[in-house]
Parts: C-alpha cells; structure tokens; sequence
C-alpha cells in the first residue's frame, strides 16, 4: 500500500472517482456539494493497492488548521487501518506547513474513530450535504 501526495493527472483522477463512489453513489451526496471550489486549493492524497486507487483524501489551510477534508476509503477495504494512515500522513503534511493543528467536520457515525486518533468533538451535531457530522480538532505534536 502507498500513500501518496496526488500531482498527476491520473492521480486527481483517481481520487476523484474514489470520491464519487462513496460520497456521491453511496451516501447519495450531490455532485455539486461534493466537488467544489477548494477542490483547486486544496491538497489531495491518494491511498493505492498495487495500482488499485482505494482511499483518499484532501487537506486545506484555513485559519490556523490544517483542515482534513474528503476523508474516504472504498468499501472492500475499510477496517483495515487504511483511513488512519491517511490521516497520520496529512497530519505530518499539517506539520511540515509549519501548521500545529488538525481539524475536521467527521461524520457522527465516524466520531469514535476519530477520538481515537486523538481528536475532540468541539461542536454540537449538524448536518452537512444531509448526513450528521461534528467538528473535532487535536493539536499536534
């Protein structure tokens, strides 16, 4: 398995379409919610098996956070610390901008997970794109 920051064509390609399935086919996000104007801003990563694209993610600068968005791994490979891995390495992309903290809009469903990764829920529940998320932050190192 490589992690990977995305700077190709095919790479952006690739985690666009992880994207579609799972935001847009399988929780029934729309298109235009799920691919908008930070898309060009941001920083994207992408998680691959062999050549398989299977994960991916996307990382922006706002304020004083490094903000992890977009955060998915394809089904048949979830529970397989795929989406950990993911967020340690945007993590250290966080630090390597010189930035100290990490913050996110997680779905309910995902909040232990991400307790568990060090993050605390910082925000009562709100629905975004129609699913339930919180916003959680850590500080890192």
């Amino acid at each position: 398995m490589i992690i990977k920051e995305v700077t190709t064509h095919k790479e952006q390609e690739d985690a666009y379409h992880i994207r579609t399935v799972v935001f847009i086919q399988e929780q029934n996000v729309s298109p235009e919610e799920e691919m908008d104007k930070y898309d060009d801003e941001a920083l994207h990563f992408i998680v691959y098996d062999g050549e398989i694209p299977i994960a991916t993610s996307r990382l922006r600068f706002v304020e004083s956070y490094g903000k992890l968005e977009r955060i998915c791994v394809l089904k048949e490979y979830r529970g397989k610390s795929i989406g950990k891995q993911l967020i340690h390495r945007m993590e250290q992309a966080i630090l390597e901008n010189d930035f100290q903290k990490a913050k996110l809009n997680g779905q309910t469903h995902a909040e232990k997970f991400y307790q568990q990764l060090g993050y605390e829920t910082v925000s009562n529940e709100f629905l975004d794109a129609g699913i339930p998320h919180v916003t959680m932050v850590k500080q890192l190192s």
